[in-house]
């Protein structure tokens, strides 16, 4: 039975459902949660130095929120939780490689759904993550 989950989240609604399920699952199983958020080091080679920054800074602060609500459900639980917000280029590198550093004995992430063109164009990061990880992965969708 996993004892270390790590749980990563992009604030988005499917993201959030993710969250509360991996706490009800980690409160039957007694064990701990960490959370991350990855965010982009670069947001594209057209975009000035200052406008970097500023999309680095939105993005910090937008992960801390969304670890700020993680860490409050766990508490509310009274699951252990640590946070990392890591700042990457390669999401799913973040999240295996965290995953791999934290000990880590299962990572529960959310699948978008995205079909056709859109998940061949953007790509999934689950996705990423399933091919590449030699932990195992649960995803819900």
């Amino acid at each position: 039975m996993p004892k270390h989950i790590l749980v990563p989240t992009d604030g988005s609604r499917l993201s959030k459902k993710v969250v509360k399920e991996a706490i009800a699952l980690a409160k039957a199983l007694r064990a701990k949660v960490t959370g991350v958020h990855a965010f982009p080091a670069n947001f594209g080679i057209a975009i000035d130095a200052k406008t970097q920054n500023q999309l680095r800074k939105q993005a910090q602060t937008d992960g801390t929120r969304y670890l700020d609500d993680m860490e409050a459900a766990a508490r509310s639980a009274r699951i252990r939780f640590d946070r990392l917000l890591l700042k990457n280029d390669d999401p799913w590198r973040a999240i295996i490689g965290a995953a791999r550093k934290q000990r880590c004995d299962l990572i529960m992430m959310a699948a978008h759904g995205r079909r056709g063109l859109a998940a061949i164009v953007l790509g999934s990061e689950t996705n990423k993550v399933l091919v590449h990880s030699k932990i195992p992965v649960l995803v819900y969708r």
